[in-house]
């Protein structure tokens, strides 16, 4: 039987790996663990990030969402807008369940990739 611990790598595949790691390095503030030719690896709280030119077509498609976790979602879009992020709207309320509400707001890395920041508010 095979247990499922833990997610340890996420692949996001791009077209331009000089340009795709100044994005994820300089706009987004993540840790740049290191980097060939083809690849570079990024730590997003323990959660290991690979940018990565694709082997072969299947691996050229955009990647997941990926869903940033963040303590103040106003500062942060206010802050990553400023680096000139492509936003593609305003931080939203998306649910509200018991006195949690749930908020987000989506964005475009260089590469065609669609990820979001979400913070979770108790009010």
């Amino acid at each position: 039987m095979t247990n499922l611990i833990s997610v340890g790598q996420i692949g996001i595949p791009v077209r331009d790996i000089d340009r795709a790691i100044s994005f994820y390095k300089d706009l987004l503030d993540l840790p740049l663990l290191f980097k060939t030719d083809t690849m570079a690896f990024f730590d997003s709280d323990g959660v290991r990030l690979m940018l990565s030119l694709p082997e072969t077509e299947q691996f050229a498609n955009a990647s997941s969402v990926l869903y940033f976790q963040v303590d103040d979602i106003t500062a942060s879009y206010e802050r990553l807008a400023e680096k000139e992020v492509t936003f593609t709207g305003e931080p939203h309320l998306v649910t509200k369940i018991g006195s949690t509400e749930t908020w987000m707001v989506f964005f475009n890395d260089t590469e065609g990739n669609t990820h979001a920041l979400m913070s979770e508010l108790a009010v």
